[in-house]
């Protein structure tokens, strides 16, 4: 269990932080880019939440289950995989955490309009927040390759799997927001152009 009676500890001033197995890396290190861009997509997150409460109190409730997953998944990267780690040993992401959001894309998915063309990310304010959401995951995601292509051993690839299965819920979320993607703003190719 989480304990903090101190919030700062001096500890990272001198440019280095702690993993969840205790080594001190260089706060530039992939790893910590890999869980600070999770955290940081989890902080928009709850910026969509934060709009979604009064106008999709349900979407509201599957996000706030995502950010728990995002906890889960921090702590997951934060920690490397260690080469006689026993299960359990560590907190790690499952396929079910992903099943999980497979079911969720299913499920709004199937009441949305098919889409002819790429949309723009906006619409209301909601749909905005969780596009923008989305980006940000997918940043992460990027990150999260970055590290597994250099910490292949001590990385599961189920934590970029679940980062690509959450931004694929985002935007479907977003197309939710939008009256089911009926308010959704089509991409017009070459709209601005003369010729």
């Amino acid at each position: 269990m989480v304990k903090l009676t101190k919030i700062y500890t001096r500890s990272g001033d001198a440019g280095t932080t702690g993993l969840g197995s205790g080594k001190r890396v260089p706060k530039a290190h992939p790893r910590v880019e890999a869980y600070g861009g999770v955290d940081e997509t989890n902080a928009f997150v709850g910026v969509a939440i934060a709009e979604a409460q009064s106008t999709h109190p349900r979407l509201a409730e599957h996000l706030e289950r995502i950010q728990h997953d995002l906890f889960d998944l921090g702590a997951d990267l934060c920690t490397p995989i260690a080469q006689d780690e026993s299960p359990g040993a560590a907190l790690r992401i499952t396929a079910e955490q992903i099943s999980a959001i497979e079911k969720l894309i299913d499920q709004y998915n199937a009441d949305l309009e098919t889409l002819s063309s790429f949309i723009l990310p906006g619409g209301c304010k909601l749909a905005a927040d969780l596009h923008v959401a989305r980006t940000v995951c997918r940043r992460a995601e990027r990150a999260v390759s970055t590290l597994i292509e250099q910490e292949t051993k001590s990385t599961s690839i189920l934590t970029m799997q679940y980062l690509n299965r959450l931004s694929d819920l985002l935007f479907v979320l977003a197309r939710v927001a939008n009256d089911n993607g009926s308010n959704d703003i089509l991409w017009v190719a070459c709209k601005n152009r003369t010729q």
